[in-house]
This record gives structure tokens, C-alpha cells and sequence, in this order.
């Protein structure tokens, strides 16, 4: 097969793995920086341009998008013209675009039922007493709807810390969600990666002392962990609902069970390989061997 991997930097960890993996299994793999690409949308032949090169429909099998928080609007719309070309995408572009939006996801995931720590979001702020008060009050976690890897993340541990870090992200016309500090956690999350709607690996990070984040980028350390029932349904549950073939879903254990924090469409490989001693980049070539065929993605989510 020739699989297309969309990645801005061969050398990432995760983007070397998938070509390492889809290789060891006889693929043509070609690493494609959808920064670099350029579209022409016709009716009768639409194409894919990178550098010299034109890909048109049936160049390649499939494609692996691996698209940065940064650059979402872009990359998305080279996935959806893969997508017109009739090629196999891994992840949809509307599933990127759905799971990318915090505020989107997090109300899709209310509305099927699935676990998230208590939030509220507003535009004034005239409300931000209200918004405190519907998350329980302080301690309480101040989300950016633009933040990646834990940046935009604060920990207002007073309601007074709460209202001045509110009213200064207001004031700046930044987006935010207030959630509910779960204690019970104590600085640890699930990270569990989905593949093709089964929970293949996962790992609980644990945030270094002094910090509340236990994202892997900020120093925090990994090791495996034994899932219950409930979080393995949990996860694949939200993973169908963002209509993501390949995702990690962060969850946090609380007394009422697994809340779902994220459902990240480009998760990192490295640390859950590490962690859990799987050839998980193997098991999404896998995947795309049994499931790659030209004008079809099997995972469709709603909203």
C-alpha cells in the first residue's frame, strides 16, 4: 500500500514510528507537510499539490493525518480534498474539526451521556460569580478553548484567584471553560488510545510535585495501568461519538467514574509505547490494512 502520513516534521517521534511500522510491514510510506500543500478543486479531476509534485485520486491508499492544534483550519481542509479525491483517511476532517473544538466536544459527549467534570462557559463578565458558582466553587480549573499540551491550563485554588484569572482571559476576548477540580485524582489521568473502536493501550500519567498538569509535555511520568470495564466503555464510547478511528481519550477517575477530560485526534506515540511496551504505531498500520478502501471511513460520530 501507499500510505500518506501528514506530518510537519519526519523526525517527531510519532511520525517516525508510523514510517518505521508501516515499512517493517512492506508499505510504501511518504511523510507529506500539509502546511506545504496546495489544492485544486475541480469538479472533473481534483488534486493534491506538495512542492512539484501532484497527487491525484488513487495515488495513494491511504492517509494519516497528523495535524497540529495550530494549524487545524489548514489541515483540515487538506484532509477533506484527500477526502474528494476519494482516498482513505484515517481520521475524517469533520471528526478533527469536532474533536479539536473543546466547547463542541464536550457538549456532544453531555448529550450521549458520557462522564465529564461539571463545566460552564460564558461570553460576559458580568457572570463570572455565576460560572464559579455552577462548578462548585474554587479550587477550579480555568481552560483555554485554544490551548494544547496543558499551555492555557491554570489551577485557581481561591475563588478571588478564580475571578481575577476569569475577568483577565475575558479582557483579552480569549475563550474559556471552568471545570470542576476533581481532587480525587490526585494530579493523575488515563491516557487511553482507541483504535478502530477498541482500546489498545493505555497509561496513567502522574504530574511532577508541585504541579496540577500531568500532561507529559510539562515533565509529568508514565506507567502502565489496568483499565476497569467502565473506563474501556468510557473511552471507546467517546471515541465513537468524535468519530475517531485512531484517538487518545483522557479520562479521570472520581468517586461517580471515568470523567472524559479530552479526545485527541493526533495523539503522541511515544509516551504510551514507552510506557506500555506496545507497537502501538504496528497496530494502526494494522488497522489501515483491514480497513483501508477507497471512499470509506468506518467510524462516523454525530453533531
Amino acid at each position: 500500500m501507499k500510505i500518506a502520513i501528514l506530518s510537519r516534521n519526519q523526525n517527531l517521534y510519532s511520525t517516525s514510528r508510523l514510517v518505521a511500522a508501516g515499512e517493517e510491514r512492506g508499505h510504501d510510506i511518504r511523510v507529506v507537510d500539509h502546511i506545504r500543500c496546495f489544492m485544486d478543486i475541480g469538479t472533473d479531476s481534483p488534486s493534491m499539490h506538495f512542492k512539484n509534485e501532484e497527487f491525484l485520486p488513487g495515488h495513494f491508499d491511504a492517509v494519516i493525518p497528523r495535524i497540529g492544534a495550530s494549524v487545524t483550519f489548514y489541515g483540515t481542509s487538506v484532509v477533506r480534498q484527500f477526502e474528494v479525491m476519494g482516498t482513505y483517511c484515517v481520521n475524517e476532517s469533520v471528526a478533527i474539526s469536532r474533536s479539536r473544538d473543546k466547547l463542541r466536544s464536550i457538549q456532544l459527549l453531555s448529550r450521549r451521556g458520557v462522564g465529564i467534570p461539571v463545566t460552564a462557559f460564558a461570553n460576559s463578565p458580568d457572570d463570572v460569580n455565576g460560572l464559579i458558582r455552577e462548578v462548585g466553587g474554587a479550587p477550579l480549573v480555568i481552560k483555554l478553548l485554544e490551548g494544547t499540551q496543558g499551555i492555557g491550563v491554570v489551577l485557581a485554588e481561591t475563588k478571588k484567584a478564580a475571578e481575577s484569572v476569569i475577568e483577565a482571559f475575558m479582557g483579552v476576548k480569549s475563550n474559556i471553560l471552568i471545570q470542576e477540580f476533581i481532587k480525587e485524582a490526585g494530579g493523575s489521568d488515563i491516557r487511553c488510545l482507541v483504535v478502530g473502536g477498541k482500546v489498545i493501550a493505555a497509561m496513567q500519567r502522574t504530574a511532577p510535585e508541585g504541579e496540577f498538569r500531568s500532561n507529559l509535555h510539562r515533565g509529568g511520568s508514565a506507567q502502565l495501568v489496568k483499565l476497569t470495564p467502565k473506563e474501556r466503555a468510557t473511552a471507546v464510547k467517546a471515541a465513537k461519538i468524535m468519530g475517531l478511528n485512531v484517538c487518545g481519550v483522557d479520562l479521570l477517575r472520581s468517586e461517580r467514574g471515568p470523567l472524559v477530560m479530552e479526545v485527541n485526534s493526533s495523539p503522541g506515540l511515544k509516551g504510551i509505547e514507552e510506557a506500555t511496551g506496545k507497537n502501538v504505531a504496528g497496530m494502526i498500520i494494522e488497522f489501515i490494512e483491514n480497513n483501508a478502501k477507497p471512499n470509506r471511513t468506518r467510524t462516523r460520530g454525530k453533531g
